[in-house]
């Protein structure tokens, strides 16, 4: 029974390729919004630097692994030298508090640039992204930014052939094409941010690409389509220090049906933080974070898999370390994303 299974995913795998390719998805993506969206790029008054890993549907052959590492960071002698939410050393206000929220004013105009590693294996194939990204914010009132920004870089799709067993060792579907193939990558948002709630808006794959896995032209089905991101959440205050965070995340790739996550995070003072996630015909997941210090926050989360693969899979887990560069005011969490 388990090897069906095996082969059902496989063959869903390699009809997900002919038809749209998917990028990663992320249940901690709320940790780490620049996955999704360029106009988060330094957003924050400090250099972010996360590293991922996830697993996914773990115990079944050939799941989804997917890693990666971002950077992100300000530019503008106005936002790093005197930010108008900045905090003094040592810290101050925790920015996940009510009283942070009553002062709050908006960040300076600045520029922001990042940088993005992803890596995303299933199955035999692999597909790495590297992209920069270039944001810019703006005040538009005395407690809202927009931010609005851009991404560029190249995507690489490796097929494995060594990991196929083919009835045809000559099989002309990828014979005598290229199992390694580089593409532009092209993508693009908005953010629009205060305090206490968020709005993006984003689109990646702008480029459509076809894959090229065989000389016969019959075969090559397997294209890149744009993928299109739309997530908001709110602060909500429980207390003066406990807030809970709740957020969504809906996304459409034609041909495949529109897909949503639904997410709350509940924080205490800026120490950590605990929260649930569910997302459509796939999961529920539990997720969990510690910031450690003013260099260091932890973050993970484990998804109970609701679709017919839970019968193999153990479920998926994945893990998100912050470093926190350049960290001025010694703030402990995030001042201008939840």
């Amino acid at each position: 029974m388990k090897r069906i299974l095996h082969l059902i995913f496989l063959l869903a795998v390699c009809t997900q390729m002919g038809l749209a390719q998917q990028k990663p998805q992320y249940t901690q993506y709320v940790f780490n919004n620049l996955l999704l969206n360029p106009a988060v790029s330094g957003i924050e008054n400090y250099t972010d630097v996360k590293a991922g890993y996830r697993s996914q549907w773990t115990g079944l052959q050939g799941a989804p692994v997917t890693s990666y590492l971002t950077l992100s960071t300000p530019i503008g002698d106005n936002f790093i030298q005197g930010d108008a939410t900045a905090m003094p050393a040592e810290g101050g206000e925790n920015p996940s508090s009510r009283l942070y929220t009553q002062n709050y004013m908006a960040a300076e105009p600045h520029h922001g640039i990042g940088f993005m590693l992803v890596s995303d294996k299933a199955g035999p194939i692999t597909t790495t992204n590297i992209d920069v990204t270039y944001a810019y914010h703006l005040g538009l009132s005395p407690t809202m930014n927009l931010a609005v920004g851009v991404q560029g870089g190249v995507n690489n799709i490796n097929l494995n052939t060594s990991e196929l067993t083919l009835e045809f060792p000559l099989d002309p579907a990828i014979s005598n094409g290229s199992n390694s193939q580089w593409k532009p990558d092209l993508g693009a948002g908005i953010w629009l941010y205060s305090s206490n709630y968020y709005f993006g808006a984003s689109v990646q794959q702008l480029l459509p690409q076809t894959l090229y896995f065989s000389t016969n032209v019959a075969y090559n089905q397997s294209k890149t389509v744009p993928q299109y991101f739309l997530t908001s959440g709110v602060k909500l205050f429980l207390t003066d220090d406990i807030t809970l965070m709740p957020s969504f995340l809906i996304k459409v790739i034609n041909p495949t049906p529109i897909t949503f996550d639904i997410n709350a995070k509940l924080s205490f003072m800026d120490k950590f933080w605990v929260g649930g996630s569910y997302r459509r015909d796939d999961s529920f997941g539990v997720l969990a974070g510690v910031n450690i210090s003013s260099f260091i926050n932890v973050g993970y989360s484990y998804d109970i898999t609701t679709s017919a693969l839970n019968t193999v899979s153990n479920g998926t887990h994945e893990i998100v370390i912050g470093i926190l560069l350049n960290n001025r005011y010694k703030v402990t969490c995030p001042q201008h994303t939840f």
